[in-house]
């Protein structure tokens, strides 16, 4: 769904000097500004959204920038090179000199950047990130990727997917997201995602999944999902499915009357010896004498 922003914006000295050029995508939109500011010209910017600046040029020394307008002198600070105001903070720039730039706005609702940090780092560590501000000076790889995400904006060539991809890396890159989420030793999987977890492993039994896919399954990074699974079960991800497998397989051997070799390949085993080692590890014994001990006690009683 194309977004459209509602950022309030009033500017005084500052005048394009090319067409602005901009694209919207799915719960965002990227504006390509070349403009030029004269000295003593400002803005007021406040956005119910958050958004993204990345100038191609220097402006530290032409543009001073502040979060508060009543005493600009003494709360401003130097503009950096790339920024990230979260939403619903204000911005007030000034010129101190003549000054042309060009820079790229990226407007993102909110909800759109919840949906591309939650999976890996879970919905309340992304909801703090997107409360921080974020203002750098070194841009490094960022300013490449704005680049070329200006490029397609002024000339779309390729799928809307390619420019929402370098959106997400430029967000990721600028946004201040932690190697891996705080500490949480309390932390555990709700019972819906156990559930959702087990029924994902039922309808995937001809074959084992990886880590990563049943992390997926309940939205959650690959490593914070194994720490939290750890918690809640007390056993290793790995070690849990192939439990449920077992359990599979034991109700294949008291309901239906196919051979090992066949349970085993329904449920994804090499061959039967790998599912007779692996049952009579878990259960205790081999799944023939389990089927015999099962059906003797259905006759005694």
């Amino acid at each position: 769904m194309t977004y459209q922003h509602s950022m309030i914006c009033h500017t005084e000295g500052i005048q394009p000097i090319a067409p602005v050029k901009w694209r919207g995508l799915d719960g965002l939109m990227s504006v390509f500004w070349d403009a030029e500011g004269q000295a003593g010209a400002g803005a007021y910017y406040l956005s119910p959204d958050p958004r993204m600046v990345i100038f191609f040029n220097d402006v530290s020394r032409q543009i001073s920038m502040s979060n508060r307008g009543d005493d600009f002198g003494r709360y401003d600070r130097p503009m950096t090179r790339a920024l990230y105001v979260p939403a619903g903070v204000p911005l007030w720039t000034r010129f101190n000199a003549w000054h042309r730039f060009s820079h790229l706005d990226l407007h993102l609702h909110q909800d759109r950047l919840l949906r591309l940090l939650s999976p890996s780092v879970g919905g309340s560590a992304a909801r703090s990130i997107l409360r921080c501000p974020v203002e750098i000076q070194d841009v490094g790889p960022i300013e490449t990727l704005a680049g070329l995400l200006v490029e397609e904006v002024s000339n779309p060539s390729k799928h809307a997917i390619y420019a929402e991809s370098l959106v997400a890396s430029i967000v990721t890159a600028l946004l201040d997201i932690p190697e891996r989420p705080p500490e949480q030793p309390n932390a555990r999987l709700t019972q819906a995602q156990m559930n959702r977890l087990a029924a994902t492993i039922r309808a995937n039994g001809d074959r084992r999944m990886t880590v990563g896919e049943m992390a997926a399954a309940v939205g959650l990074s690959e490593s914070w999902f194994a720490t939290v699974f750890k918690q809640t079960t007390g056993q290793t991800p790995l070690q849990w499915q192939l439990g449920r497998r077992i359990e599979q397989a034991q109700a294949l051997l008291a309901e239906s009357s196919l051979s090992l070799v066949d349970i085993a390949a329904q449920l994804g085993f090499s061959d039967q010896a790998h599912l007779t080692k692996v049952f009579r590890q878990i259960v205790g014994e081999t799944p023939a004498a389990w089927r015999r001990s099962r059906l003797n006690a259905l006759i005694a009683t």
